[in-house]
């Protein structure tokens, strides 16, 4: 099914004919987000406009804004009631752009037909700067990836220097950070009781620019100023690890960070969802489909996931390069499986539904349903990663729940296949003597039989166990078990699968004689690379501070970091290495 069957109605505005339609004469959000418009629940802006509309707000979006004209896109639906909210997309515009190389990038996937170039590089930055330049008395409130991991002083790959909080450089009044429903909510009630900035600054999940004067709470902690870490690498792993701590925190404090005469102030989250409340979030009325403005051309990413299905949210692995803990949380928030059902069966009910899921999953496919056995540990913990270097004992882990919400999906008519597509977590299911558990094993071979499309993707990343603990990932002898494990089933059960691996070269702590060590692993196991990376620095995670300082922020030691282009490039080449 196209865009074009469905009444444009039954989407968020994008023009002023279609405020027109709806007998509106302005909104009260108007969106603009870096991606084409989707109305499905993996895109971002589409779920904070829904969730918005859910209010009884009036929300309009504009996508993909042209920014190089004479800004008719910035103005042509006209001033909001409350506020502009403004989003980079669903990726991060600077890794949207450029390779590791940082090459252009000649695609863009969340673009019509794939088409580079429709928004800018720091998207959040342009859009925001735009909009306050042309309405100085309204509200920006930014969000999403891009601002999420921006939110204080940090290091930018591209540019290769230490920069501010994207609230400095973006102007914006407000930025929300995570997974930003319940703040975006609070902030439009509050703007629309017309309380005073005060008030609205003690929204939580937020962060803003105080200006000198401003008293700070007595409890806040006081990071270093960006112009100390601009001049210091051992103040940028003081912020770090201060930062880092209290996102694994569920209670966490108040943040502020001197730049310039003021601060920037970082309000403590908001607790998990219960599965309620992200129930609510994914029953919303999305048409899973894009704006019909799009008619006769595709959206790459759209076709990858339009008929996939979120299980939940958050990671607990903790892995040095990645950003999901940063943006999602270190909790897992997992939907009912009686919400997950009754998504099944709307896509069932699609005209254009073949039967066929392209995946059940979130992060990482395995998580679903898991958290602490005794949760009033959870409160006090701050580790960051329920797995590495061994896992937690409070961790409940297993997948009997997940297996059998697999199993429920099957069984529900109209469904001939469900692949999962996301990655797995192996060390949730091996350690060291073997599987952790009957479910364990059963959970495994259960998607050997029936969830896969000819192969399996996990990512041990790495040979060597001084990089994996670089990246605070398992010993590479768990991924040799699982394999073990994978060749003994596919045998038995006669399925012909392949097993992929993912490696990344050029993580901070690798050197090139280890990578000669992981092209000869390979070598020995006769294993084929297909999914290798090489490493980018992305904003608030360890590894980019590593790459920046090339040393580890947890015991302040000097590590090689292969930052010269050359040197990534060798590094890279290993993996195709036959000697």
């Amino acid at each position: 099914m196209q865009g074009s069957q469905i009444p444009p109605d039954a989407f968020l505005p994008t023009s002023r004919k279609e405020l027109e339609t709806r007998g509106w004469s302005n909104a009260d959000i108007i969106l603009f987000s870096g991606d084409a418009y989707v109305d499905h629940p993996s895109f971002g802006m589409a779920v904070i406009g829904r969730v918005l509309q859910a209010q009884g707000y009036r929300v309009a979006i504009v996508p993909q804004p042209n920014w190089r004209d004479d800004l008719r896109d910035f103005t042509k639906l006209g001033r909001p009631r409350l506020f502009f909210g403004v989003g980079s997309g669903s990726m991060d515009s600077m890794v949207n752009h450029y390779t590791a190389a940082k090459r252009l990038r000649s695609n863009d996937a969340y673009t019509p037909d794939g088409k580079a170039g429709a928004r800018p590089d720091r998207a959040v930055t342009v859009y925001s700067r735009i909009l306050k330049r042309l309405f100085p008395d309204v509200p920006v409130v930014i969000g999403g990836i891009e601002a999420s991991l921006r939110r204080l002083s940090h290091y930018d790959y591209w540019e290769d220097r230490w920069h501010p909080s994207v609230i400095v450089e973006s102007v914006a009044d407000y930025l929300v950070y995570g997974m930003g429903e319940k703040a975006i909510t609070e902030l439009a009630q509050k703007m629309r009781l017309g309380v005073d900035t005060k008030e609205l600054r003690r929204t939580p999940q937020i962060a803003f620019l105080a200006h000198p004067g401003t008293p700070l709470p007595d409890d806040a902690l006081i990071l270093n100023s960006f112009e100390a870490c601009r001049q210091s690498h051992l103040a940028c792993i003081d912020n770090f690890n201060i930062i880092e701590r209290e996102a694994n925190r569920r209670y966490a404090s108040i943040l502020a960070e001197p730049v310039g005469d003021g601060y920037i102030v970082v309000n403590p989250p908001y607790p998990p969802m219960t599965s309620d409340q992200i129930d609510a979030i994914y029953d919303l009325p999305y048409t899973r489909l894009p704006h019909p403005r799009y008619k006769g051309k595709q959206i790459p990413a759209y076709e990858m996931v339009k008929h996939s299905i979120i299980l939940h949210r958050g990671c607990f692995g903790g892995c040095s390069f990645c950003t999901l803990a940063a943006h999602q949380g270190k909790q897992i928030v997992s939907r009912s499986e009686d919400s997950v059902i009754k998504e099944v069966r709307a896509q069932v009910s699609h005209p254009d539904f073949k039967g066929v899921l392209s995946d059940l999953g979130g992060p990482s496919a395995n998580m679903y349903g898991m958290q602490g056995k005794n949760s009033v540990l959870c409160d006090s913990c701050v580790r960051t990663s329920c797995l590495f270097p061994k896992m937690c004992k409070n961790l409940q882990h297993d997948h009997s729940r997940l297996t059998e919400l697999y199993r429920s999906v099957r069984r529900e008519p109209g469904i001939r296949h469900v692949f999962i597509g996301s990655g797995i977590r192996y060390d949730l299911l091996v350690d060291e003597s073997g599987f952790r558990g009957k479910d364990g094993r059963d959970y495994f071979t259960e998607v050997m039989r029936h969830h896969l499309s000819g192969r399996i993707k996990v990512a041990p990343e790495h040979t060597e166990e001084h990089v994996l603990n670089y990246m605070r990932k398992p010993s590479f002898a768990l991924f040799e078990r699982l394999r073990a494990y994978f060749n003994q089933i596919n045998t038995q059960e006669q399925l012909n699968l392949q097993l992929i691996p993912y490696f990344i070269s050029s993580h901070p702590g690798c050197t090139e004689y280890d990578m000669a060590a992981l092209s000869k692993k390979l070598q020995i196991n006769k294993m084929n690379v297909e999914q290798v990376q090489d490493y980018t620095p992305t904003p608030m995670t360890c590894a980019s501070v590593m790459f920046y300082t090339k040393r580890d922020p947890k015991t302040g030691n000097g590590l090689f970091v292969a930052r010269k282009e050359t040197l990534k490039m060798r590094q890279k080449t290993y993996f195709f290495k036959k000697k």
